[in-house]
């Protein structure tokens, strides 16, 4: 069912520094690094390091490009020195915060294929999606990879007054956006993370040179990406650009929330740092977090413990087809379990002409949304699908395993408005407990609920 993440963006929030916090939160190196190197797109390597801010150990994820794809990100002179004589440099602004960390090294790289020298050479919104699609990507690391980037380039579009198709990203500013993107889509998968609370991201003030000149901050891109998806920003009293586009669209792409839950239990905590010569160095801290009620409170919990934030919102999706054969419908159903939906169902109904035929609904995440409707048209015969907002409250709940006369049985353990805990034994474990004991799976049901009640009322 999935994670619950919580993103502390009391210095801002860029794409490496919430690629460092996924990745100190344990998101997998090796799959991620695997990832990585199957884009096909040359120019740049990564170093994932460790380093010491304000005495803390935090990790530093660190996009280097090629000497051709360089760019001035982490040059401070660059970005905000002169900026009284409005001087215009042609560097692209989506450049996140890179720099060199320190301690043992862990390379993915790819080397460069054209001569030396910058290149200006551009992609567009196209360009990068056929790039996300070649990648070894999970299909949920691959549709959240599209979302932040088309989040992006909505933005960049209406900065720009220019269709989001139009929108190109300089060579260098695409390479690294690229990779922060689909590192960040990777390791959120990885970690199974299927709600985020985002807090207000902190943002200086003043102004800050890019490839179209010098511009205030936070920059037109950030303030599109906040207006539209409902971000909430907080200014700093320090000068400086401490949100990037990317990092905002990152946020804008997860969030499910905006507000930690009245009580919560911390079960992971990761810190990722940034690479700008502020003081302090900006870190992005990450938490998964359980509300109050879903830890376990037996010796032995084995807590496989699920949770959701409540309320959330999420999307329906809705459409009626007559003519599709069951194998199909079965197949389309396994399709949509493995994009990354929350529920999918059918439903029988009559249409017109009194025709049986079958309603299909899916719940999802705005972020799969189009890789759920690509789902319904090509491996169903609708020709259209119904799509609406929708939010619902859920209860917390977790899974023990409980000994029980028969043997251990796994039990889903809900807590109820009042506090108190309802027990409901898992199929999965009670039909293999019946089989192997040779009892009926009602005699293994019962003896399970019976165990577990009595242990409630023990509580």
């Amino acid at each position: 069912m999935g994670k619950t993440l919580y993103l502390e963006c009391e210095s801002g929030i860029s794409g490496d520094m919430v690629v460092g916090a996924l990745l100190d939160l344990g998101a997998n190196q090796e799959r991620l690094l695997a990832a990585l190197e199957s884009l096909p797109m040359d120019g740049f390597s990564v170093q994932i390091t460790r380093r010491a801010v304000s005495a803390i150990d935090v990790c530093d994820f660190d996009v280097v490009l090629d000497e051709g794809h360089q760019n001035h990100d982490h040059d401070m002179a660059y970005l905000y020195g002169g900026l009284d004589e409005a001087e215009s440099h042609s560097h692209e602004h989506h450049h996140e915060h890179h720099g060199h960390g320190e301690g043992h090294h862990h390379h993915a790289h790819h080397e460069h294929g054209h001569g030396g020298g910058h290149h200006h050479e551009h992609r567009h919104l196209s360009d990068i999606e056929r790039i996300i699609n070649s990648g070894k990507l999970t299909p949920r690391a691959r549709e959240l990879a599209k979302r932040i980037f088309s989040i992006l380039a909505e933005a960049e579009s209406k900065a720009h007054g220019v269709g989001a198709d139009e929108v190109h990203f300089h060579e260098a500013g695409a390479v690294d956006s690229i990779v922060d993107v689909v590192a960040a889509a990777v390791c959120l998968d990885d970690l199974d993370i299927t709600h985020a609370i985002v807090g207000p991201l902190a943002e200086g003030h003043g102004r800050v040179r890019t490839q179209h000149g010098v511009l205030p901050v936070p920059v037109p891109a950030v303030v599109n990406i906040a207006a539209s998806c409902g971000l909430v920003l907080a200014q700093r009293a320090m000068e400086g650009e401490f949100v990037t586009p990317t990092g905002a669209a990152i946020a804008a792409a997860i969030r499910t929330a905006e507000e930690l839950p009245a009580a919560y239990v911390i079960r992971a905590v990761g810190t990722g740092s940034g690479k700008r010569a502020y003081k302090p160095v900006s870190t992005l801290r990450g938490m998964i977090i359980e509300p109050r009620g879903t830890t376990a409170t037996e010796s032995q919990p084995d807590a496989h413990t699920t949770t959701d934030a409540a309320p959330s919102r999420l999307w329906k999706l809705e459409t009626e087809v007559d003519d599709c054969t069951g194998e199909a419908l079965g197949h389309a159903l396994e399709r949509l379990f493995e994009v990354g939906v929350r529920e999918a169902h059918y439903v029988p109904v009559f249409m017109k002409k009194s025709r049986p035929a079958y309603q299909v609904e899916v719940l999802c995440d705005e972020s799969l949304l189009e890789a759920v409707e690509r789902v319904l048209f090509e491996e169903t015969t609708t020709i259209g699908v119904r799509r609406h907002r929708i939010e619902r409250t859920t209860l917390s709940r977790r899974e023990q395993t409980m000994e029980t006369p028969l043997g251990p049985a796994r039990v889903k353990l809900v807590t109820l408005p009042n506090g108190s805990e309802r027990p409901y034994p898992e199929h999965d474990s009670i039909a293999s407990l019946a089989k192997e004991k040779g009892v009926s799976y009602q005699e293994a049901f019962r003896t399970t609920l019976l165990i577990a009640e009595e242990r409630d009322a023990r509580s």
